[in-house]
């Protein structure tokens, strides 16, 4: 039985990262070989020298929404409505704080005329003309360990350069590190980029609660695999090339393909144990403890490895979580 504590890790405050590099590509790059079980200290923008041609690197274009709204009761409290999913109209599946928030109370939103009906303890409706009018009151959702206030630069580095589709709750991380020149340059020394979606929702960063991690159930994501990215991920099977996941979310998407699935809802956990049908190389960021993606990691480098990996890390004060530095997985 895998249990959880067994990917728990101390981590000092200090090296949680609070806010973005100027410079994305200038991020530190922890190289993990597998085969060799050794490590190589670098820059993200050194990255390219472990592609080789015909290489296919996969992305996650999703785009993180403005969906965390901070409103003001009648009372004249605070209130937070941070935007899931939309249902339909001006109806949203939402997280809704304070706590003692009651049905049929209505949240107003600074001197917009928008305001929000609470319709249940997770549903609220607006009475406003367009959703984007909703999303337009939003700030980016940054993560509960980041502490301190949003601000309008966040808009921008939260997001990754090549975000397209509008639909994630949280940004998928591990392509922050890239620019619009480290992917030009990949593509003019001939390695292949497919794009695929998968809208990043609160279940992938869902506290484990089981002792038994197998017991644990992931929370469906929307995703999707365009005909052009399908037939670049063809040929790199067909042809054996490396095929390189650009976060646990392509990692997700692409071994959720492996098993016949090309759109629709993927609930794939993966943790140690886990046969990999697709991914050769796997760029991610460095997780929190206890969570899925640093099961998910482990289970992809090993998880003797990938441990030691973080102990490495954490010795060498590498910058960790959303805005960190990065780790490549050969």
């Amino acid at each position: 039985m895998l249990k959880l504590s067994d990917f728990d890790y101390g981590l000092p405050a200090e090296l949680i990262a609070q806010e973005a590099l100027q410079q994305r590509q200038k991020a530190r790059l922890l190289v993990v070989d597998r085969k060799r079980a050794a490590f190589q200290h670098l820059l993200f923008e050194d990255l390219l020298q472990f592609f080789s041609k015909d290489d296919l690197l996969v992305l996650n274009d999703s785009k993180v929404l403005p969906c965390r709204l901070i409103g003001k009761r009648k009372t004249g409290g605070k209130a937070e409505v941070f935007l899931l999913k939309n249902l339909g109209g001006m109806k949203f599946r939402a997280l809704l704080s304070p706590g003692r928030l009651k049905k049929q109370e209505r949240i107003s939103f600074g001197p917009s005329p928008v305001t929000a009906l609470i319709l249940d303890k997770d549903m609220v409706e607006f009475d406003a003309k367009s959703v984007e009018n909703i999303y337009a009151l939003g700030k980016i959702p940054l993560p509960p360990y980041i502490k301190r206030e949003v601000k309008n630069s966040d808009a921008i580095d939260y997001q990754t350069v090549y975000a397209r589709l509008p639909g994630s709750v949280a940004s998928p991380t591990a392509g922050l590190h890239f620019t619009r020149e480290i992917l030009d340059e990949l593509q003019k020394s001939g390695k292949k980029i497919a794009y695929v979606t998968l809208h990043v929702g609160l279940g992938t960063f869902k506290p484990v609660k089981c002792c038994n991690i197998a017991e644990h159930r992931m929370e469906a994501e929307d995703f999707n695999i365009s005909p052009e990215s399908i037939k670049l991920i063809e040929e790199a099977k067909l042809n054996n090339n490396t095929v390189i996941a650009t976060g646990t979310t392509s990692l997700r998407v692409l071994e959720t393909y492996a098993r016949g699935k090309t759109q629709g809802k993927t609930d794939l956990f993966v943790y140690p144990g886990y046969e990999f049908k697709l991914v050769n190389a796997l760029i991610t960021n460095f997780h929190l403890p206890r969570s899925t993606l640093f099961m998910l990691a482990c289970a992809f480098g090993t998880e003797k490895l990938i441990k030691r990996a973080y102990k490495e890390a954490i010795e060498k004060k590498y910058r960790f979580y959303s805005y960190g530095d990065a780790m490549l997985i050969i």
